[in-house]
């Protein structure tokens, strides 16, 4: 029961990047263009996806949640992780870039930008020394070889290097 509230609480995060703040900053939220609209539902799923995928490779593999008070314990550098280091943000950003080709809002782009701003000045301050401290040299292996917001095309096998 724990671990199904800490997960809970951590999704306070994604819905309110997601949610709260485009429904905040967009004063009229409406459906333009069908096409458009198309293109942007697409690209919410996708994103919605990379973000399923991520979360559950935090609850299985990490034994943690996508919350930063609640990290995963183990080095995660399989599966979408061998392509990239960030992959739930990139998901919520496919989703906000989704939600602002939908809705035709600029406002939704603007917050984009900052969200990923914030993000990478995060990583590269706090997260990534963080996990330097905490997973030692694997983690230092895996940085070099892995991108942070680039997925590669090939997957990172940590024992082949």
């Amino acid at each position: 029961m724990k671990n199904i509230v800490k997960q809970a609480i951590s999704f306070i995060l994604p819905i309110t990047v997601l949610i709260v703040v485009p429904w905040c900053i967009e004063d009229h939220i409406s459906i333009k263009h069908a096409t458009s609209a198309w293109i942007g539902i697409l690209l919410m799923g996708l994103g919605l996806y990379v973000m399923i995928i991520t979360i559950s490779t935090f609850i299985r593999i990490g034994n943690g949640t996508l919350a930063p008070w609640s990290s995963t314990k183990k080095l995660i550098t399989c599966g979408i992780y061998g392509y990239v280091r960030n992959p739930m943000i990139m998901g919520v950003l496919t989703v906000l870039i989704g939600e602002s080709i939908t809705i035709a809002s600029v406002n939704i782009v603007v917050w984009a930008m900052i969200f990923f701003i914030i993000n990478n000045l995060y990583f590269k301050f706090y997260e990534e020394p963080d996990l330097e401290k905490k997973f030692g040299d694997d983690y230092r292996t895996y940085k070099k070889n892995v991108h942070r917001w680039i997925p590669g095309t090939k997957s990172f096998q940590p024992n082949a290097n």
